[in-house]
This record gives C-alpha cells, sequence and structure tokens, in this order.
C-alpha cells in the first residue's frame, strides 16, 4: 500500500543544514509543504529562497523551553496544520572522553536528550487529537 505524502505538512527540527535539510528537500520534491525548524534565521531565508514556496522558516531556540513549547502554534500559523514531525536537531561530539569539555558535553546532552523530549513532547497532544500516528526520529550531526 502506497501512501503519498503530496499536500501534507511536516516540520523538521535542524532543518538549516545536514539531515535535516536533506530530508525538508526530499519531503519538498515529495509535495510536502515542510516547515523548516531552526535556530540560524539567516540560513532559514536563503535556504527557502533556495527551495521555494512549500519551505517555511520558523526560527526556534530548541534549547529555550519556552520557544519549544510555543513551536505547534507557530507551525499550525504559519503552515496551516502538521501532519508529519521530524524530531532531527542534534549534535555530536568526537575525541577522548579524558579530554571533553564537560560544559560542551551538557549543551550536546540537553540538545540530543532534553530539547528532542520536549519538541516531540510539544506536538504529541496535536496528533493525539487527531488519532494519528506520529513517527519521529533522531539525528546525530557533527558539529
Amino acid at each position: 500500500m502506497a501512501i503519498s505524502l503530496e499536500n501534507k505538512v511536516a516540520a523538521i527540527t535542524g532543518a538549516a543544514s545536514g539531515i535535516g535539510l536533506e530530508c525538508a528537500r526530499t519531503l519538498i520534491n515529495a509535495g510536502v509543504k515542510v516547515v523548516l525548524v531552526d535556530r540560524a534565521e539567516e540560513r532559514l531565508n536563503q535556504l527557502v529562497a533556495e527551495l521555494g514556496e512549500n519551505a517555511i522558516p520558523l526560527v526556534v531556540d530548541l534549547m529555550d523551553n519556552k520557544q519549544v513549547d510555543g513551536m505547534l502554534d507557530k507551525i499550525i500559523e504559519k503552515a496551516g496544520r502538521l501532519d508529519i514531525f521530524h524530531a532531527n536537531a542534534g549534535a555530536y561530539i568526537g575525541g577522548p572522553v579524558a579530554e571533553g569539555d564537560p560544559d560542551v558535553w551538557d549543551k550536546v546532552l540537553n540538545l540530543n536528550i532534553n530539547a528532542a523530549f520536549r519538541s516531540v513532547r510539544a506536538v504529541l497532544p496535536h496528533f493525539i487529537a487527531q488519532n494519528q500516528v506520529m513517527f519521529f526520529s533522531l539525528a546525530l550531526l557533527q558539529v
């Protein structure tokens, strides 16, 4: 059974680069309107110009809990609805643990774990209310 994505609305966190950007391109090419969620406002504006009318920028700092809590309302305000959510934002730290900066690790863990949880939690009631299944995934990007 093939599922058409045409005319669906997706939101992708961490969409200004890496895996999030490639997922946005793929969905846009499949006829999906995509809300690109990222904190990099200038980069989002460049991408929207490049990707076309089905790309919608939304500046959200996922490390700011209040911004995350208000994300769903802004997505619906900009796109009219939400059918697909991809919690993609993340970071990666390489190198020996003995040389790692604990403050940097705190930020990465907060982004990869807490921000992912909060972003999914922010949109989940919407999917539950519509009796929709929501799939999300995490992708770690090297910074």
